[in-house]
């Protein structure tokens, strides 16, 4: 009996001691391969790369966004984040500086859209998205771009265009109006036309004539009259066509992005 007893509790212990080094096997398994992200903020893209090459890890650079405070060419953020337990072979992603944005952003409204691309990417702008509207022809120019010109405080160098389709469109399609302010009456025609839009009226400030100021008035009682208050500048619509198709355009309706369709009536204000 004792004699079993002995064997019982050997045959016990080295079930243990098998139990234990299959864990330990299993787990080493598991984790042997599992590495500590480290903290790459703050680093430069080369630094950063090379960091994580030793641990094995892959880097890739996601998005690039400009930031004043740091410098170009270093790390923004990452994913994963710095202490997080991965496996080698695991990819990192970050998030790249450009450092303050130095780059105007171009108009590229009214030309085609290989041009405009070919421009974005000149002074180093990425092209976004480029969404495309049915629209009479010519097709393929951009009729409105996101972020409009000469942006400023952009968090990237991204610019999205929209552009015209030789789609037929019907007359109930909607469009997003495009910025005309700035231009002359002609030149904005032309630009809506390629969505089929048009512009319905335009207005003049013009000054109400005072009366009292006619010379031809003679004057019937003593003493003379007070003389009256200036007139306000009021706004005279009229027909596109009876104004000079070089004034300039101060304002419009709707406004820059708004929905419009061919129905909807375009108003401007020109200049005097």
């Amino acid at each position: 009996m004792r004699r079993f007893l002995i064997f019982a509790a050997a045959g016990s212990a080295m079930f243990a001691v098998a139990l234990l080094c299959a864990f330990l096997s299993l787990r080493l398994a598991i984790h042997g391969r599992e590495v500590v992200v480290p903290n790459l903020a703050g680093h430069s893209d080369a630094d950063a790369a090379r960091a994580a090459r030793d641990l094995g890890l892959n880097l890739s650079v996601e998005n690039r966004f400009y930031a004043s405070a740091v410098p170009p060419n270093q790390v923004l953020s990452q994913s994963p984040a710095a202490g997080s337990h991965v496996r080698r072979g695991w990819q990192v992603r970050v998030t790249e500086s450009l450092g303050a944005q130095k780059v105007a952003v171009p108009d590229v409204t009214g030309q085609t859209e290989r041009p405009a691309t070919l421009v974005l990417r000149r002074l180093q702008l990425e092209v976004g998205t480029i969404a495309h509207l049915p629209a009479p022809s010519p097709a393929g120019i951009v009729l409105a771009q996101s972020p409009p010109p000469n942006a400023i405080g952009l968090n990237g160098p991204r610019v999205a265009l929209l552009v015209s389709d030789d789609t037929a469109a019907p007359d109930g399609l909607a469009f997003v109006m495009p910025s005309i302010t700035g231009m002359t009456l002609s030149a904005a025609s032309l630009r809506l036309a390629t969505a089929g839009l048009h512009i319905a009226s335009a207005a003049q400030p013009e000054a109400v004539p005072d009366p009292a100021a006619d010379p031809t008035t003679t004057a019937r009682a003593t003493p003379a009259p007070t003389p009256a208050p200036e007139q306000p500048m009021v706004p005279a619509y009229v027909a596109p066509q009876a104004v000079s198709v070089n004034a300039t355009i101060t304002s419009q309706s709707p406004a820059a992005g708004h929905r419009v369709t061919r129905a909807d009536a375009i108003r401007v204000m020109l200049s005097h």
